[in-house]
């Protein structure tokens, strides 16, 4: 029983060495991807930010192209949590309003990731074409069939729910895509918390009354 419980706590400790070994470079990735491109980027920078050697990179990772596909899901993965607790059973204004905090919150955490995304799509997302068409598409359809049932049942001005949801994003994510830009020119960025609470009310506020029923 002794050596039983010793074996399972030793695969644990692998485990979650594993996971925090394969983590550190998913973060490295992501530095240098959002920095300078897949093509601007090579193994043996991520392999030595990441503190392992090329040859245990590739064992997790066999190509540069399956680490950059793998930080990509992973960024997929962050913004689209926010949208997957969406549910039907919410008041409407309330659930939209949540999704904007929730949205500007990953735009503030996750600026690099929201940058990588932005640079896949202007390149035409050669490399997640399936994953968008898929998983996503499935995802924004049964979500914009929630916001069509609140447009019908008069919970919501007739709004189109993928337009609604394009605009969702444009708006939450310009504050991580465009970030120079806008403290540029309002001298301050998402990481400011007076900042991120007015920006939090003033996207709130000018989407919620756009869909506002009157």
């Amino acid at each position: 029983m002794a050596q039983g419980a010793a074996a399972t706590k030793e695969t644990g400790r692998r485990s979650k060495a594993v996971a925090a070994k394969k983590q550190a470079i998913l973060a490295a990735g992501l530095e240098f991807f959002s920095q300078y491109g897949i093509h601007g980027t090579s193994i043996e920078q991520v392999a030595e930010r990441a503190e392992v050697s090329k040859t245990n990179l590739l064992y997790y990772y066999p190509s540069k192209e399956a680490l950059y596909i793998a930080v990509l899901k992973q960024i997929l993965d962050i913004w689209l949590a926010p949208l997957r607790a969406f549910r039907e059973d919410l008041q409407p204004l309330v659930a939209i309003g949540e999704y904007i905090r929730l949205k500007l919150e990953v735009s503030r955490d996750y600026p690099q990731a929201s940058r990588l995304f932005c640079l896949e799509m202007l390149q035409g997302a050669p490399l997640l074409k399936e994953e968008l068409s898929g998983d996503l598409k499935t995802l924004v359809d049964d979500k914009s069939a929630i916001i069509a049932g609140w447009v019908e049942s008069g919970k919501l001005a007739a709004v189109d729910p993928h337009h609604l949801i394009f605009m969702l994003w444009a708006t939450t994510q310009h504050y991580a895509d465009f970030a120079s830009q806008v403290e540029a020119v309002a001298g301050s960025n998402l990481q400011d918390e007076a900042f991120f609470r007015r920006t939090v009310e003033n996207v709130q506020r000018m989407i919620i009354e756009g869909i506002r029923v009157r």
